[in-house]
Order: C-alpha cells, then structure tokens, then sequence
C-alpha cells in the first residue's frame, strides 16, 4: 500500500450505455468513490477522479435493432441520462467522457498496436460460437448455457454469476445464443489473444504476496481462486460492427473486445481532463507516487484484478492499481436488481417521487451498502433511516442549535465564557472524529465511516439534552452563551465532515451557519475557534422532512405491479396435450348459464355448492373456488358449463357439470364466459 501518495488517480466503473442507472451501481459503485474523492480533496490532496460511458460492443447494436434506432442514437440517449443522473445525486467526477469520444478511440488504438508491435499477442485462428440464424458471431454475453464448474444453467460466456468462474463462451455446456434462442455452431475466424498465462507468476507476486492484508476479502479471494484454476489466453478482439475497428492489416470486421477498449476509457478520460484543465495526464498513470484505486462491483473483479493489469504490464510504463475495493451486489427488496425485468429503483424516477432528497438515498444506500456481502434494500429501512436518524438526530440537533442561537442572541454566536469539564470533553471528542471517520474511509469502510459521522451528531444532541440551555437561559444566561457556543462548534464540524457523505445537506447547512468554503478536513481538529464569536448565522431551516407511510406504500405498490406485469411477461403456456379428434371434442356439451345461487360447502375449505341455470334445466355444481371466491361474488356470474359430465358426489352432494375456469398473471381464478351482452343461457359452445 502506498504511503503518503503525491496525487490520487479514483477510477469509478464506467457505467454501460443500454440503460439509466439504478441504486445498486449508486451503492456499488458511484456514492462510495464519490465519499472517497471528496473526502481527498477536504484533505487538500491532488485528486483526478474519472470516469465515462462505456459504449460500445454487440448489446449497444442489439439494442439500436430493437428499438429501430443507430447505435449511436443509442449511446447519446442513455449518456445523457446517466450523466444527468450523476450530476444530479452530486457524484463529483472531474471527467465523465465517452468511449465513443475520439480521444478514446485513439487512445485504445495506440494501446493496441503498442502491444501488436511488440509482439504482445498470439494471433490465432480459432473455432468461435456463431449463430446462424443471425448470421452473426456471438459475444460472450449473448450466449448462456451451462458452467462447466458449478453447473449453473443461466452462465454466461464470459463468466457464471453463481460460482464466480471465469469462462470462456466454448466452455459452456449446451450453449445457447440469446438472440435467436438457437444452438450455435462452431466456425473459424481470426482473432488476437492476450497470452494471461504468462502474467500468472507476476500477478501471483503482487495481488497474493503484496496485497494479502490490505485488499478486501472478497476481492482477494475471487483473484486467488482464478489463479489456482489456471489463467489461459484471452482474446482482445471480437467479431462485430460496432466498436473500435482493429488497428492492423487482415482485420476488417473486427473490433477490439468491448473489456480490452473499455479500462482504457479510464486513461483517456483523464487525457481530455488533463487537456481541458492544461495539466500533464501523465503522472496520474505512469508516476510511482500517485495512488491507482478502482472502485467496481463484484462482477468486474475480474477484468480489474487479472485482465487490465495484465494489459498495463504488457505495456510497460503504466502503474498498477493500489487498491480495487469491489463491493458486492444490492438486492431489492430481497430479490435481485435487474435492469430487464425492470426490477430497480432508477436514479431519474426517483428524484420525480422525492424531490431534493437525494441525500437520504445517500445515506440509506451507503448505511446499507454491500461492502462485504450482498445487501437488501427495502422502502420501510429507507423511511426509518430518513426518519429516526437524518430528522430525529441529526437533523434535530442542527435544528435546535440554530433556533435557539436566533432566538436567544439573535443569530450572532456568542463569546463563550469558562468551559466545564464537559464542554472540554465534549470538544475534545468533537475533535476526534476526523482521525475516527478519516480512518473508517481510508480503508473503504463507508458505512463505519457514515456511522461515526452520525455519532458526532448524537455527541451534539446528547450535550444539549443533558445541559438543557432552554431551562438554564432563565438562571445562567452567561452559561448558555459558553453551552452555545460549544453546540455551534459541532455544528460547524457536522457541515464540514459531512460533505464526502450529505453533500446537498453540507451546502445546505454550510448557508444556514454562513460559512465559506475555507474549511478543510483537518481544520476541526486543528483550529480552536471553528466558528468564531460575532459571526452571524442565518435563519433555521429543515434539513430533512420525515416521509410518511403513504410515500413509502406507493414505491411499494410501484414494485408489486413491476412483479405483476413480469409474471404476466414470462408466463408460459402449459404445453399442447395429445391430439384428438374432431369426434372427441363432438362429444362434450359445452354451453352457457348463470348461477343462481352459492353456498360454502361445509367442512371444505375449497368448495362451492353452486345452483346453475343450463338452459336445460337448474342442477347443482360442487366447484372448487371458494379460496378464489366468495358465495356472494358469484351469484349471477354468467359461465361456461360442461353439461354432460358424468355426476360425481363430492362429500355427499352429487356434482352434475363443470365450470370452465382459467388463471390472470397472479395465478387468480377466472370464470370463461361470453364476452358479448345478449347470450342465453342453454347456448351451445362449439
């Protein structure tokens, strides 16, 4: 690990453009860098912090396909709305760019032909899956089948999301293209590999030996595991027409491999962020005392632990990455984030539902995150957080401390006069905090971090409970003055230390006490007076407004019509039963009627006595849909009745028929009846 870097190079995984952003890459990825970059610079320290769309290979193309559009229609529509969303929650990057940028392109062109010239890659011509009915080569994510290691049906080519292997798309067992839904077959084509095996002995030496105590579990033993399975070569080229075309003769129609191009982007973003801001890009990737860290989730260990670093060591004057803090995934109210079953909470429609409350998602999604194993986020955490610690604690305290600083000295802070053993204590442990929190962060532990910085203000809400300046003020107001002014003192601390976390409730509270933006990160602990007496402070405003039931039920009832509608999507028909003959279905005597009346069967939790009008005559029907159906509900139902079914006595009443049922999406009953007025009962269905 390095110690005391000169400058900090925070990449966040480049976000894929076929889609808005949900809260499990806020979670995951997006507000956990966001902490750590805001918290450097509140350290004062040299910080580029990178990121951009990643926008191309087949899913980009496959989208443009389906919606009728070009791909780059594409790409514009989603990195408009994945940057807004960005800078909307507040993620501070110093760069968002694109890799359809050109600087991307030439980037990653340079990086390739670095390699290819000096005789970095194995070109080889090998048996690739193809899927002939889309007449197209398959990239590996459009091909699921069975692992070969764990024999989970739903991997993908390049990896199963079960046992965490990584594959390639031949090793799958009963592969099968997700396109045409079709079996591939195996066909030649060139294409250039990344011989990994040869890195093996280089990453063993710095993720196994130099990163064993400072990386995370999680990550470490995902890289272990792939070492001791044996690295092979990768290719770094693809078969498609969307992407960056491979820079060298006998390559038309290729482009290189969309996780070959894509950490590139990193580099390149921080070329046009260094040209923008007339700096040298370089020392941000190629000095030793600058500090590398990517911030990804657990499904990009891979390509950031073993695939890039070997790409940087192949080409030779790139530093590699000091820490890849990986989270795992983030669940939705206990079922998994998908992004095509709709299954999310998106950044966009969130901030329609609560407006300017982009902090306590913050807050929830960094109390919650999956630092170490995956996480469940439900609406009913999100409220008790909002409301039993950001309004009741530190909101509350904020509250009192400006109300009573207005009313009582009319916004100006007060001189204090000598401290108690208290107030010493309570400063001093004020004091404290930015070490505490400072330490948490400084080892990826945000939520450790958001909590200590929760108990600072507890600290300020437990001084003014137990000193009560309101009953004080009447005998001691000399008193008060010195109790205010050690509660304004933790107020300011709170604006400062919460920014990396709350940056909205930071500017907010920043304008209520009228500070500037002077303070840093190690002034709490440094300075004496953090707000000095005769400063004048604004008036009291709510930081955090308590949601109540029916905003939290209403994103409740949004995801229950979201399952809804997917099982009505993916429902699938029972399979066709054995032909008949025509002479078979001439036998049965389908007609319509009513039913006239209904009653529980007793001791039957399931049946219904039902008196029904055939035409013919009025018979009774045992029906098996009283868990469906209450007798009154039924009574004038118009149905479809199977007259000459043999009687059959159920529980002592004999059933002369049949009521034709079938099932909605929720697996409810439903009566098969005419669907025009002015049908008569004793109508033969045929």
């Amino acid at each position: 690990m390095l110690q005391d870097p000169k400058r900090y190079t925070i990449t966040a995984a480049l976000p894929y453009t076929n889609g808005p952003i949900h809260i499990g890459h806020l979670a995951g990825v997006y507000v956990p860098s966001d902490i750590y970059a805001r918290y450097l610079r509140l350290q004062g320290r040299d910080v580029a912090f990178i990121c951009g769309s990643d926008e191309h290979g087949v899913a980009i193309s496959m989208k443009a396909k389906k919606e009728g559009i070009t791909p780059q229609e594409v790409i514009d529509k989603y990195h408009h709305i994945i940057k807004t969303s960005f800078e909307d929650f507040g993620i501070s990057f110093d760069n968002y760019s694109r890799t359809s940028a050109k600087i991307h392109h030439d980037t990653a062109s340079e990086f390739f032909k670095k390699l290819y010239n000096e005789g970095k890659f194995i070109e080889e011509v090998t048996e690739q899956l193809f899927d002939e009915k889309a007449q197209q080569f398959l990239a590996d994510r459009f091909v699921t089948g069975t692992c070969p290691k764990c024999g989970n049906e739903e991997a993908y080519g390049d990896q199963c999301e079960k046992c965490g292997s990584s594959l390639n798309a031949t090793d799958l067992i009963n592969p099968k293209s997700t396109i045409t839904g079709t079996a591939p077959v195996l066909k030649s084509t060139k294409h250039w590999f990344l011989p990994l095996d040869q890195y093996d002995g280089f990453l063993r030496e710095w993720i196994l030996k130099g990163h064993e105590k400072d990386w995370k579990p999680n990550v470490y033993g995902q890289v272990k595991s792939w070492l001791e399975d044996g690295l092979k070569p990768r290719a770094v080229t693809r078969d498609l027409d969307w992407g960056i075309p491979v820079p060298v003769e006998g390559a038309e129609g290729k482009v290189l491999y969309v996780w070959f191009d894509a950490p590139i982007g990193y580099i390149s973003s921080t070329k046009e962020w260094a040209e923008r801001e007339g700096k040298d890009w370089e020392p941000y990737w190629k000095s030793s005392d600058t500090k590398l860290v990517h911030f990804i989730g657990k499904d990009n260990i891979v390509f950031h632990c073993v695939i890039f670093p070997a790409m940087l060591k192949a080409e030779g004057s790139y530093i590699l990455p000091d820490n890849v803090p990986a989270n795992e995934f983030l669940n939705l109210e206990g079922n998994k984030l998908s992004t095509s079953k709709n299954w999310a909470v998106w950044l966009h429609e969130y901030l329609q539902d609560f407006p300017g409350q982009q902090d306590v998602l913050r807050y929830s999604l960094t109390a919650t995150a999956p630092e170490t194993k995956d996480n469940d986020f439900t609406w009913k955490d999100f409220q008790a957080r909002n409301n039993n610690e950001l309004v009741a604690v530190f909101g509350n305290f904020i509250n009192r401390v400006v109300v009573l600083t207005n009313k009582y000295y009319n916004g100006e802070v007060p001189a204090a006069n000598t401290f108690s053993e208290v107030d010493e204590a309570t400063l001093t442990e004020m004091r404290a905090y930015p070490a505490v929190i400072a330490g948490s962060i400084e080892r990826y532990r945000f939520r450790e971090a958001l909590s200590e910085l929760m108990n600072l203000a507890r600290l300020g809400n437990k001084y003014l409970a137990d000193e009560e300046p309101w009953k004080v003020i009447k005998e001691n107001p000399e008193r008060v003055k010195t109790q205010m002014y050690v509660a304004l003192q933790i107020a300011t601390a709170l604006a400062v230390l919460s920014e990396p976390f709350l940056p909205f409730t930071a500017g907010k509270l920043k304008n209520i006490l009228k500070l500037d933006n002077s303070f840093g990160w190690n002034d709490i602990n440094t300075k004496t007076d953090l707000i000095k007496a005769g400063h004048v402070i604004g008036e009291a405003e709510l930081l955090f407004a308590k949601i109540e039931d029916e905003a939290i039920q209403a994103q409740v009832d949004k995801l229950e019509a979201t399952k809804t509608a997917n099982k009505a999507a993916n429902k699938v028909a029972a399979p066709q039963k054995d032909l008949i003959q025509f002479d078979d279905f001439a036998k049965m005597d389908i007609r319509t009627g009513t039913i006239l009346e209904a009653e529980k069967m007793p001791k039957a939790n399931k049946l219904l006595v039902l008196k029904v009008d055939t035409g013919i005559d009025v018979r009774t029907i045992v029906s098996g849909i009283a868990e469906s159906f209450s007798p009154e509900e039924v009574i004038g139902k118009r149905v479809t009745v199977l007259v000459n079914l043999a009687p059959r006595a159920l529980r002592g009443v004999e059933s002369q028929g049949m009521i034709l049922m079938t099932q909605n999406a929720e697996g409810k009953l439903v009566f098969v009846n005419p669907d025009t007025d002015g049908v008569g009962n004793g109508e033969v269905i045929s």
